[in-house]
Formats: C-alpha cells, sequence, structure tokens
C-alpha cells in the first residue's frame, strides 16, 4: 500500500489517501481500519460497482472478530453481524436502492443499532450524513486506462471531532 498525500477534502478533520494493487490488500485495509472504529462509528463507503466496497467490509468484518460471513446485502437492505469477541456488532448496509434518503434509512432503525455497533453503508453518501457527525467516508477508485485492472485509489475521511487527530494514513 501506498500512501500519497493529499489535500483534506472540506470539513474533513483526518484524511489519507492509498494506493492498493490487489483485492487482498483491499481486505488487509479493511482489517486494518477495523483496530481504529469503536461502538458508534458510522462508515460510508462510495465507489462504482464492483470498486471493492463488499471487499473491504469483509475485511472490516475479519478485523472486528465478528459471525457470519460479509457478503453483500444488496436483496437484504442491511445485514447484523454480531461480535464473536465481545466487541461491537458489524451492522452492513446496501443503500443502493434506497432513494428516499435519510427517511428511508431511518425506516432501517439505524440510530437504533449506532451506538452499540460499527454501522458500515454502501451507497450511503447523501442519505446518511444526518446520522451522526462523526463519520468516516471511504471512496474506493478502481483506476482505468491501464493494464493493471486491480489497483484502487482509496481516500479516507474522517468527519467530527470522533476522528480530529487520528492518523488514517495507517502508516
Amino acid at each position: 500500500m501506498e500512501a500519497p498525500h493529499s489535500p483534506a477534502p472540506e470539513g474533513a478533520t483526518a484524511t489519507a489517501r492509498l494506493t492498493l494493487h490487489a483485492p487482498e490488500q483491499t481486505q488487509d485495509l479493511g482489517r486494518t481500519l477495523a483496530k481504529l472504529l469503536r461502538p458508534g462509528d458510522l462508515v460510508m463507503l462510495t465507489g462504482e460497482l464492483g470498486a471493492g466496497k463488499t471487499t473491504l467490509t469483509r475485511g472490516l468484518g475479519e478485523g472486528l472478530g465478528v459471525r457470519g460471513a460479509v457478503t453483500s446485502p444488496t436483496f437484504v437492505i442491511a445485514r447484523v453481524h454480531p461480535s464473536l469477541t465481545g466487541g461491537p456488532a458489524l451492522v452492513h448496509v446496501d443503500a443502493y436502492r434506497l432513494g428516499g434518503g435519510l427517511d428511508e434509512m431511518e425506516d432501517l432503525d439505524l440510530d437504533v443499532s449506532l451506538p452499540d455497533s460499527v454501522v458500515v453503508v454502501e451507497w450511503g453518501e447523501g442519505k446518511v450524513e444526518d446520522l451522526t457527525d462523526d463519520r468516516l467516508h471511504v471512496v474506493i477508485h478502481r483506476v482505468v486506462g491501464s493494464t493493471d485492472d486491480d489497483r484502487r485509489v482509496v481516500t479516507l475521511s474522517g468527519y467530527g471531532e470522533r476522528w480530529a487527530g487520528v492518523d488514517l494514513a495507517l502508516g
């Protein structure tokens, strides 16, 4: 993993940009990020289809020590993976088919799950920001135009007091 420096997105209190070269590195990043997460954390994942959002979440689940295979919740909207280690549960949400913004998200009662869990929302941009002032936004960009099909540029941006001063460069 390479970690080039880049300016913070507007409003971010912490930021880092990483270049990954294989799906295994995306899963490793999830395992590493899991060490930073605690109950009440909201993680928003943004990236085109096939970018690696679920692969990253699989690594988060492994790092958090949760039960069950972490797979895309596209058709069930949300899955809860209880902890096997006494840590927080992982609530994995796919908001792709939810068009109503926070109103539809509120039907999932994420605000009830949030204080005791790590909530990961794929396709959550523009839909879940109002759940909390503190969130980690992970943008996965699949690099195109080269023969290196597995290369991803991942931007980690922490928002709110929770993420102020957190070293997201992970190095």
